[in-house]
């Protein structure tokens, strides 16, 4: 059985607040459904989502911005680090990697995630406070390993 997505797992993967998706579910560009008082969404309604022009645009302009931002502070205060990661991935390893970095981004507060998948490739961008980066890429690389 596919799996759905909530409404916080699509804001960790996109950046957009909450606030945002549910403009665009009143606005008929985002739909899912409605179980148990909580809004739910199929991969496939996603990736409608996902290649709308105006939400692709708004997509492009977050992921741009991460590492723009990263790159404009040269006065950081902490160590931090930007990583990006293009991945060749079948649509099925896609929900498991989409999956692995949404659950990755509920255990910290201080990094930022972007998720995109086009034509079998999967681009993750993760910036923040070094040690937290670090962790999640060490447990990527750990579950890639089997560990």
């Amino acid at each position: 059985m596919d799996r759905n997505y909530s409404l916080n797992e699509i804001a960790i993967m996109t950046g957009f607040s909450t606030r945002t998706l549910r403009n665009y579910l009143n606005q008929g560009l985002l739909k899912g459904e409605k179980i148990d008082g909580a809004w739910q969404f199929t991969a496939e309604e996603i990736d409608r989502f996902f290649a709308e022009p105006f939400v692709k645009e708004g997509l492009r302009i977050k992921r741009n911005s991460i590492v723009f931002d990263f790159l404009a502070d040269r006065t950081k205060k902490e160590k931090r680090t930007c990583v990006i990661l293009d991945i060749p991935i079948s649509l099925k390893e896609r929900g498991t990697l989409s999956d692995f970095f949404c659950k990755q981004m509920e255990t910290v507060s201080d990094a930022v995630f972007t998720f995109d998948w086009n034509e079998g490739n999967a681009r993750i961008i993760l910036s923040g406070a070094e040690e937290s980066v670090a962790s999640i890429m060490e447990s990527y690389y750990g579950m890639k390993s089997g560990k």
